[in-house]
């Protein structure tokens, strides 16, 4: 278990790390060519060394539920597996099991270590899947994404669900294995029914001209019919009843800004203008890209529908965990600037600035 830090310094000590990483990265853009032996070198260095830690540092961190939230929840619940007690919940009945059998061979705090390489090394063999040299770009791009370190440390399920999920279509030309992470996610977190959906819609009909503007009538839909589609999708017991209480039960305290939340929708928009731009604006042509952009599409759409839910950050993040992947797949697949490798480490700093932004906002 690592207690040298603070509680209160453990999320900061990442967020600072990460900005020193991002401006020493960046550097090295702006000198090196994306080839050079001397960046593969570094990236590679950077890149494992992150992975290493990164796993380290989340998965043995003190049990605390004042500042890992629903980590508490999930210690005394494995904790008591452990001693002889018996399944008591009714949802996620999967990731009860894994957490019980678990219990009979590994510690609390070694459960919380496997969560954490659940969560992180899916997105490894993602970059590496998607990106091959140059997986360092989009792996370093999903830790440092919004609501990265929160999906680790919190909504522990809900992270390894949505790292299944990518995983899954990382192996998109393997069905057994696309059939198979797909099931893993879903069965991790009920949720994940939504993505899963838009991926099988995508197989059927792939046009990003068709999702953009479904997206984009979304948002007057939403504003004009308020808490109209909260109780719509509640009534229809979407997925089950705690999805429902998502939609209509008590707030969360840590977004309690109720009403359109303007601010996000604009932190959304940004990997819908980064599709828009590469793919109509610089007539981008790539199948796969069509369907992680249309997928993003889907998902955002629903979350705009419900923007006003007690809980629509879990909802967001259905689109959000994939933000990294929209943004930072064009730039690494095709050259388009003439300083292209530049442009791929100032994309990493303003991607990170707004994770930055939110840690400062959220301590003032």
């Amino acid at each position: 278990m690592i207690d040298l830090i603070p509680l209160e310094y453990y999320y900061p000590a990442y967020i600072y790390l990460a900005f020193a990483i991002v401006l020493f990265t960046l550097l090295h853009t702006h000198v090196l060519n994306i080839n050079d032996k001397k960046n593969i070198g570094y990236i590679n260095f950077m890149g494992y060394s992150i992975l290493f830690l990164l796993i380290i540092y989340i998965g043995l961190r003190p049990v605390s539920g004042r500042y890992f939230t629903d980590m508490d929840t999930y210690a005394r619940i494995y904790e008591s597996y452990a001693n002889g007690g018996e399944i008591l919940l009714q949802t996620d009945v999967v990731f009860q099991q894994f957490m019980k059998i678990c219990s009979s061979f590994l510690s609390t705090n070694n459960f919380f270590l496997l969560c954490a390489f659940l969560y992180i090394f899916p997105l490894y063999i993602v970059s590496k899947n998607f990106f091959k040299a140059y997986w360092f770009y989009a792996f370093f791009m999903f830790v440092v994404s919004f609501q990265f370190w929160t999906y680790g440390v919190n909504g522990i399920r809900n992270g390894m669900a949505t790292s299944f999920f990518l995983l899954a279509i990382s192996f998109r030309e393997k069905k057994v294995l696309l059939v198979l992470f797909f099931i893993i996610s879903y069965l991790f977190h009920q949720t994940m029914i939504l993505p899963i959906l838009a991926y099988i819609l995508t197989v059927f009909y792939n046009k990003p001209k068709t999702y953009l503007i479904v997206w984009l009538i979304a948002i007057p839909l939403s504003i004009a019919l308020g808490g109209f589609w909260e109780n719509l999708f509640a009534n229809m017991g979407f997925a089950d009843e705690r999805l429902s209480g998502y939609l209509i039960g008590e707030k969360d305290d840590a977004f309690t800004n109720s009403g359109f939340r303007y601010d996000f929708l604009i932190y959304s928009a940004s990997a819908v203008f980064t599709g828009w731009y590469f793919i109509f604006k610089k007539k981008y042509e790539d199948a796969t890209y069509y369907q992680l952009f249309n997928i993003y599409l889907t998902t955002n759409a629903f979350w705009i529908l419900i923007i006003r839910a007690n809980f629509s950050n879990r909802f967001a993040y259905l689109s959000w965990f994939m933000m990294a992947l929209i943004v930072i797949y064009p730039f690494i697949k095709k050259r388009f600037f003439k300083t292209q490798h530049f442009v791929i480490g100032k994309v990493l700093f303003g991607y990170f600035l707004f994770t930055f932004f939110m840690f400062i906002y959220y301590r003032l």
